[in-house]
């Protein structure tokens, strides 16, 4: 069985729930409290050991690419220049460059998210891989990839990261796997039902962040997109149905110890920052005392 050592990030989007502030600037960058969403996907991937990192842009994302670049001299010079009350800044954005082996790729074909599965097929080639949205993401104990990554390493099937859905309208919002389940927490896949409605649930455990991916899944991505009519769009979970179909075994994985933040609209974004910048060692107890503050 081959290592997991790839992830892809697909990061093409317009972002057009943010705009206008994403008119110039990626979604993706947006921050929390002082790093963008982005970063928190890469180093969840680092702290599971992943090395290679694709991240799949459009023409408007070179900012992502300048994030993840070595820092340029002016402003290595201009916080060097400020001794050591600047060091560690300076030892953190260089940090940034050194995470991983970043390499970019431009989207092209239908849109939808299983686009960039055709567009990384030559670079993954015949090995697993982690697929990361670049707007949400777990925080947990262990990384919500590792538990990924330690339960295909026992199955050595396709996993997709998942959460218990808590409220009614998870049901509308997300995937839902149905099937055996063949340990606490791991179901095998029957059917996967995108956001069925609480009544046709197969289940209470929504596919939502992160998936691993056997390299089968590019030829069924292949297939789905052979299958599609003009004006649709090429979503990855039509090849996820077409692996069932097939005979492929997928698994949904319950990411344990942790939390889920989808960073995708204003109102979870919004809640994110609060929540993190109260966590904030700088801002901790200064920003508790102004929530505190105000007269709501």
């Amino acid at each position: 069985m081959k290592k997991v050592t790839k992830a892809v990030i697909p990061a093409a989007g317009f972002g057009t729930r943010f705009l206008p502030q994403t008119k110039a600037m990626p979604k993706e960058m947006l921050p929390i409290v002082d790093k963008p969403i982005i970063q928190y996907i890469v180093e969840e991937l680092v702290e599971a050991g992943i090395r290679d990192i694709i991240i799949v842009t459009g023409y408007h994302k070179r900012l992502i690419e300048d994030h993840f670049d070595f820092p340029n001299k002016d402003l290595i010079d201009n916080l060097e220049s400020a001794g050591e009350k600047k060091r560690p800044l300076l030892e953190e954005i260089k940090h940034i460059s050194e995470l991983a082996n970043f390499i970019y790729v431009r989207q092209k074909g239908p849109y939808g998210n299983g686009t960039p599965l055709l567009n990384v097929r030559h670079i993954v080639g015949d090995e697993p891989f982690i697929y990361a949205w670049s707007d949400d993401f777990i925080v947990s104990d262990p990384p919500r990839f590792r538990q990924l990554m330690e339960v295909y390493e026992k199955y050595g099937y396709s996993c997709l990261g998942s959460i218990r859905a808590t409220k009614d309208e998870d049901y509308d919002r997300y995937g839902f796997a149905g099937g055996k389940e063949i340990e606490p927490g791991i179901i095998e896949a029957e059917t996967i039902i995108e956001k069925p409605g609480k009544e046709n649930a197969p289940s209470d455990l929504a596919n939502v962040s992160g998936f691993l991916f056997t390299p089968d899944i590019f030829e069924f991505i292949d297939k789905a997109q052979q299958n599609l009519k003009e004006g649709e769009e090429l979503y990855y979970n039509r090849a996820l149905d077409l692996m069932l179909k097939a005979g492929k075994r997928i698994l949904a994985v319950e990411i344990k110890g942790g939390k889920y933040y989808d960073t995708g609209n204003k109102m979870e974004y919004m809640k994110t920052v609060v929540e993190f910048a109260l966590k904030h060692p700088g801002l901790n107890g200064d920003f508790r005392k102004y929530l505190a503050s105000l007269k709501l």
